[in-house]
Parts: C-alpha cells; sequence; structure tokens
C-alpha cells in the first residue's frame, strides 16, 4: 500500500560524532505524516548544540491532543528548557525532570486565557558523553535496539497502569472505561503536558531512563501512531534491515500505514556506529 499523498510525509536527517568519543558517530533521520487525521497535531525535535563546553544531542516526539498547541510549545521550549539548566551537565536526571514539570507550569501560565484544554505527550531522548538520558510523559514510546533484540527504555502512562490509577485515585481523581480507560472519562494518558483542567491527575512529570550507549545499535522515538499497530519486535526487525536513518523512519510510517494506523505517525531513528 502507498502513501496516499507523498508531499504530506516530512523527512530529513542528519550526522554527528558520538560525545566524549571522536571515533563513533550516530546519524538520525526522521519521518512525520498526517495520515488519516484530518489535522496534524504531531510535532518532533532533532537537536545538537554545545551545553557548558560538551556536545548534547536531543531527540523528541510530541503527540498533541486537543489541538496542536501544546505539542508545538514543547518542540519550541523543551530542549531549550532542560539544557538551560544550571545542573544540565552535571546531573542531568533532575535537570530533565525539574525542566520537564517548569515547562508544563511556564505553558499553563501562558495559556490560560485559551477555552478548550489541550495537552501533549513527550517522548524524549538525551544524548550526552557517552549516556542517553531517555524520559517519558504519555504514550508515545521510546526502544532501543541491543545485541538484536527490541528493549523498550520508556513504559507507556496509561490510566489502567496500576501504579498510575493508584497515584490518580490518591490525588483524588478517577478512571474510568469509555471505549479505553481514561483518566476522569476524558484522556485516555495518564500523564501529559498541558491539560489544565484534569491537573493534578494528569501530570507532566517524566520517568527516566539513564543507558550506556555502548552496546546500543539504535534507538526509534515514535508517536502511538506507530507503536499502536507495529510491536516493538517489528519495529526493531524492520530497521535492522536499513543501513540509512531516515529510509528507516519513512519505512516505519509506511508500515505503520499499511497496517492500519488510523492516527498522525511520526518516527525518529538514531543509528549508532560505535566503533
Amino acid at each position: 500500500m502507498t502513501l496516499p499523498d507523498s508531499d504530506a510525509l516530512f523527512s530529513g536527517g542528519g550526522i554527528s560524532f558520538l560525545t566524549g568519543n571522536k571515533k563513533g558517530w550516530f546519524s538520525y533521520g526522521y519521518s512525520s505524516f498526517k495520515g488519516k487525521r484530518a489535522s496534524m497535531e504531531d510535532f518532533f525535535v532533532t537537536r545538537i548544540s554545545e551545553v557548558d563546553g560538551q556536545m548534547a544531542a536531543f531527540f523528541g516526539v510530541f503527540d498533541g491532543h486537543g489541538g496542536p498547541r501544546v505539542a508545538e510549545y514543547l518542540k519550541n521550549n523543551l530542549f531549550k528548557n532542560v539544557s538551560n539548566h544550571p545542573e544540565f551537565v552535571n546531573d542531568t536526571k533532575s535537570a530533565i525532570a525539574e525542566a520537564f514539570e517548569q515547562t508544563d507550569v511556564d505553558y499553563l501560565n501562558q495559556d490560560k486565557g485559551m477555552l478548550k484544554d489541550a495537552g501533549s505527550t513527550a517522548s524524549t531522548a538525551v544524548l550526552l558523553g557517552n549516556h542517553i538520558f531517555v524520559a517519558n510523559v504519555g504514550d508515545s514510546r521510546v526502544v532501543a535496539c541491543r545485541s538484536g533484540s527490541a528493549i523498550p527504555l520508556s513504559v507507556d502512562h496509561k490510566p489502567d497502569r496500576s501504579d498510575e490509577r493508584e497515584r490518580i485515585e490518591n490525588a483524588g481523581g478517577f478512571i474510568i472505561w469509555a471505549g479505553t480507560w481514561r483518566v476522569g472519562g476524558v484522556l485516555a494518558v495518564s500523564r501529559a503536558f498541558g491539560d489544565r483542567l484534569l491537573k493534578p491527575y494528569v501530570v507532566a512529570e517524566p520517568e527516566i531512563q539513564e543507558e550506556e550507549i555502548e552496546g546500543i545499535e539504535f534507538l526509534i522515538i515514535a508517536s502511538d501512531g506507530l507503536w499502536n499497530v507495529v510491536s516493538n519486535k517489528d519495529a526493531v526487525e524492520i530497521v535492522q534491515s536499513i543501513s540509512d536513518a531516515e529510509t528507516a523512519s519513512r519505512k516505519l510510517i509506511h508500515e505503520a500505514y499499511t497496517r492500519g494506523s488510523g492516527d498522525n505517525i511520526t518516527c525518529i531513528v538514531v543509528l549508532f556506529n560505535n566503533p
């Protein structure tokens, strides 16, 4: 099955040295496709910059709901806030966590006049030194390939996850079944940026996982438009057969569309060349 409008698929990529290891490098490719939705609410960012004398790379996929404005805000502000945190280099995990939550506060403060609620997930990977820091809010997902196997580096924030349900109920909220499990009968993810009317049940506190780059062959960061129809294992197997990151990201989108994804689909693939 071919995509209905090739002009609607936006893709690209780049290449950079691994920080802390000049003999290694990584390439990255991204693709984003409106798919069967009437509007595009996915945004993404791929950025490489110097922070306190160290090169850092930031990759993020933001899947909006209730409109695109929160996802677009994250694209424009989240990495800036993370990299500007005074402890970004020395205590990266804490810097990411605090920057995520401050970004949510900043967004809500400037969004006070809006009548319609909106929100966004965020799945991100920060490369710093020889480490990967994966931070996730919501149900976009980061999956790594290590020794040929699919290794999830994030766990979806769904309302029926037992720990998430407990957290929501302890905060005075509730979840009910309305086609799927939803917070307050409204939202099908349990953590997100924005969603003012569902605070304090829906939070932007990320779960963060740290991994060494060594031994990881590639990363896939994607919105649920991919993961709803393509398993972690299948996605990794698709990328394994392709040497170009942009081509791999486009192939993942094509596969998701062919399998019936009805959502916006955005994928970032990061390929590591570890000597």
